[in-house]
């Protein structure tokens, strides 16, 4: 799983599989989705990450180390942004901090890439690169999801993580998150839910973001609308499509 159609990125790195449901933001994850269907499909990887529940592919919580697939962005000899661990959290508790060293000092060593890493466990993050003698790597960029309001402290624990480029995914956003703001924060993706049983999004919740960029300087990235039939919905905001990226040089 290394080519992928996330807007936001060029490929995905999955060193990690299997995740926790946490938050609201969980509820309808494609990545749950997307291992069961490879469970069926026979591979061993995503063995036992997800069990069926009313109707539906739900974490069970285990989580697995893949040894095999650290050096993957080593063989990439073209620049890519990568996504890491899109069908896990590499900050999970069940992650030990010695496999996330090996991580790093492979983004180390492949320093041509720049690294995304997503995260619903900032709190985690923070405290393991602040702790743990972890390097502030310039391509690689750290960042957490935010899904409404209830998990906004997410944002405060972001800004105290050691890095060169801090962002949010708004994705997917089912609530208002206007009691937060993106100091200290680069980079700012929103998207509305998609799937069979996608939350609406509110424009109004989107305009709160935009405006917060405005004031904070972080860059803008609108994702998609979302929806049943995310192609139909499009991504078109303002009458535009918004790709801004952070700036490197932060």
């Amino acid at each position: 799983m290394a080519e992928t159609s996330i807007e936001w990125t060029d490929s995905t790195w999955n060193p990690v599989a299997g995740c926790s449901v946490v938050s609201a933001g969980c509820t309808n994850c494609y990545a749950m989705r997307m291992a069961a269907r490879l469970e069926a499909m026979g591979l061993q990887k995503y063995e036992g990450l997800t069990r069926k529940t009313g109707g539906r592919a739900k974490w069970t919580g285990n989580i697995v180390l893949d040894e095999k697939s650290l050096s993957i962005p080593l063989g990439w000899r073209k620049p890519r942004k990568i996504f890491v661990n899109s069908m896990s959290d590499l900050f999970h508790n069940d992650v030990p901090v010695e496999f996330i060293h090996r991580v790093w000092l492979v983004m180390k060593e492949a320093n041509h890439h720049n690294y995304q890493i997503l995260t619903k466990r900032p709190d985690r993050m923070a405290a393991v690169l602040r702790s743990q003698g972890f390097d502030i790597l310039p391509n690689v960029w750290l960042g957490t999801s935010v899904e409404n309001d209830g998990v906004i402290e997410r944002l405060d624990f972001l800004r105290e993580v050691p890095a060169a480029v801090r962002f949010v995914s708004y994705e997917p956003l089912i609530g208002s998150v206007a009691n937060g703001n993106l100091n200290n924060i680069h980079w700012a993706i929103v998207g509305g839910e998609s799937g069979p049983n996608a939350r609406p999004i509110n424009q109004q919740w989107i305009d709160e973001i935009f405006d917060q960029c405005a004031v904070s300087g972080a860059a803008f990235f609108f994702k998609q609308w979302g929806g049943i039939n995310k192609k139909a919905a499009g991504r078109t905001y303002r009458q535009r499509t918004w790709d801004e990226m952070p700036a490197l040089s932060m």
